[in-house]
């Protein structure tokens, strides 16, 4: 093993015990677990929905505070884009592939592997429905039934999404890097730098 292999060393400080990262096989496989795990969760309950509630009408589930209203949605939140379907499934169709080039090249950290893998599982639950469903081929409308006080109905695949998102927001706050032994790495070169800079600078 070359100890100068970035991929070999841990994510941590030397010595810390750090879990090493992990491979770009395993980022991948735990993307597809979490987001095959999304995406069938959310036909499932897509087709409850469809099976159970009755059209537009708003049934009580927490209350007030959560209702569930089963809608069929051709655009995007708050009904927009309506008129552009199509347009609104290719740009979900990009997210997907975004996020496994991404994934590929630069992630090699679990947290960032559960938050995109939520957003892809999400993301492919609502392009099933663009594809798969009526009235046909990238005109699909989406199916949705979980409703909040002036909020959007949405569905699973739009929580997984959301969630992965904020995911990622919050792991950028604190500053946990997609690859934090890329990021290691790339710190201690410049901070290698920046001192031979003051070096020469002191003679």
């Amino acid at each position: 093993m070359n100890p100068a292999d970035p991929s070999a060393t841990s994510a941590g400080p030397t010595g810390s015990g750090a879990r090493r990262r992990p491979g770009r096989g395993t980022v991948l496989g735990g993307m597809v677990v979490v987001g095959a795990v999304i995406a069938v969760a959310d036909q499932l309950t897509k087709n409850w929905a469809e099976a159970t509630l009755p059209l537009l009408d708003p049934q009580p589930f927490l209350g007030e505070f959560l209702q569930l209203t089963l809608l069929y949605n051709s655009g995007a939140a708050w009904g927009l884009g309506a008129e552009i379907t199509p347009v609104v499934t290719g740009i979900q169709i990009l997210i997907v592939l975004g996020v496994i080039v991404f994934a590929l090249r630069a992630v090699r950290s679990l947290w960032y592997t559960l938050a995109l893998g939520l957003i892809l599982g999400g993301a492919l639950g609502n392009i099933h429905d663009r594809l798969l469903r009526p009235p046909g081929p990238f005109h699909g409308e989406v199916v949705d039934f979980l409703e909040l006080p002036n909020w959007p109905v949405f569905n699973v695949a739009d929580m997984a999404v959301v969630g992965g998102a904020i995911l990622v927001v919050l792991l950028g706050i604190i500053g946990h890097a997609p690859d934090p032994v890329a990021d290691a790495a790339e710190r201690a070169a410049e901070a290698e730098a920046e001192e031979q800079a003051e070096d020469g600078d002191a003679r």
